[in-house]
């Protein structure tokens, strides 16, 4: 049992910042006036609305009119995939084998209303091969998402250059960017991106907030309809907390970002150099197209979840496979698209670090990780 517990699961939640929880605080028990309102209470509330929008922007090199606050990652990639497919008057929408569940559910719907999708493969370590994305592409495509950093194995695709060939088919182009977000450098200009979705509490933000980045002259029907908030796009009374805390957790990602991915990728490192010495351990994703706090390995003769279960039982969190299909019996859909075999994939174990992650976590992981798997093989 280590002395204290290790927190090592922060692709499915993080820790709030005190910074973020600060700001909120007024605008949960003071300052809790409807944005809508026209009252002192109501323009306090939108007025924090409007700083957070810009806070947000401030940090996509993009105007704050871009924004669309949401729920999270997943109501933003819908808003993307189903709110700006039908705008592009086309019929097909192309994406990859490897995209979070809310990108390809929401394709599954395109289907259902009589859209055409083309799945694209990737290597052996997660990366879209550029050239297969360019053949999959005509002047029917109306619309292609390719995730920036995967949920699962970490790896990092060129999306610069996967817009670059979208716009060369006069196709809009999306960015499921809710692990990518805060943890790499985005600039939605020099990038070409045209959508992007993102969440706050992969962040140190709050849970339940997230927001559309939609460029300036790209149709985006709304998907929730009401009361016309976030400019018609977004209908619902505003999430002024959450929203709030989204853009204070947004500024300060962006003020520590490069000390943050410098102290991450040490930390991740030292945990791969450490998990490889284990007999039978292996990497899944690209060893250096990799985001900062993303290390996923397999375990030959293990189960992925007997591991993570384990590691609780000695005060460590750590992750099988996405947050986001827990539970599920099934392998990875990522793990065996890069080539992992069902039995493979069902013995992953998913580290992934945040800014308040320390040296001594790591140690307290590579103490413990080797005895875990020793005595479960035995």
């Amino acid at each position: 049992m280590v002395s204290k517990r290790v927190y090592l699961d922060n692709s499915a939640t993080t820790a709030m910042a005190p910074e973020v929880l600060s700001a909120m605080t007024p605008y949960l028990l003071s300052k809790y006036g409807n944005p809508s309102s026209i009252h002192f209470m109501g323009e306090e509330a939108s007025a924090a609305v409007r700083k957070a929008r810009g806070q947000v922007a401030s940090s996509l090199n993009c105007y704050p009119s871009e924004i669309t606050f949401t729920s999270g990652g997943t109501e933003s990639d819908n808003l993307a995939v189903l709110g700006a497919m039908p705008g592009t008057g086309r019929r097909k929408f192309v994406t990859t084998a490897i995209e979070h569940s809310a990108v390809l559910e929401a394709c599954a719907e395109l289907e259902r209303r009589g859209f055409e999708t083309v799945m694209v493969g990737v290597d052996g370590d997660g990366l879209l091969r550029m050239e297969d994305l360019a053949d999959a592409m005509d002047d029917d495509v109306g619309l292609v998402s390719v995730m920036a950093a995967n949920n699962v194995i970490g790896t990092v695709q060129d999306i610069r250059e996967a817009a670059k060939i979208a716009h060369e088919h006069g196709a809009l182009f999306h960015t499921d960017a809710v692990q990518a977000y805060g943890k790499m450098p985005l600039d939605m200009k020099a990038d070409g991106i045209d959508l992007l979705s993102a969440s706050g509490h992969k962040i140190h933000g709050p849970k339940g907030a997230g927001f559309l980045y939609h460029r300036s002259g790209v149709e985006v029907t709304p998907q929730i309809f009401g009361g016309g908030q976030e400019a018609g796009l977004r209908s619902s009374t505003e999430n002024v907390p959450g929203i709030v805390g989204m853009g204070a957790a947004s500024e300060l990602a962006v003020s520590s970002m490069k000390e943050d991915i410098s102290a991450m990728i040490g930390i991740r490192e030292e945990i791969i150099e450490g998990i490889l010495t284990i007999q039978g351990a292996y990497l899944n994703g690209s060893r250096d197209r990799r985001i900062c706090n993303n290390a996923h390995f397999g375990f030959e003769g293990v189960s992925g979840k007997d591991v993570v279960l384990r590691l609780s039982d000695k005060g460590i969190a750590a992750s099988a496979e996405s947050a986001c299909s827990a539970g599920s019996s099934e392998p990875s859909h990522v793990l065996t698209a890069i080539g992992r075999s069902p039995r493979e994939a069902m013995s992953a174990l998913r580290i992934t670090i945040s800014r308040y992650t320390t040296e001594k976590d790591a140690e307290a992981l590579l103490e413990v990780l080797p005895g875990v798997i020793a005595s479960l093989r035995a």
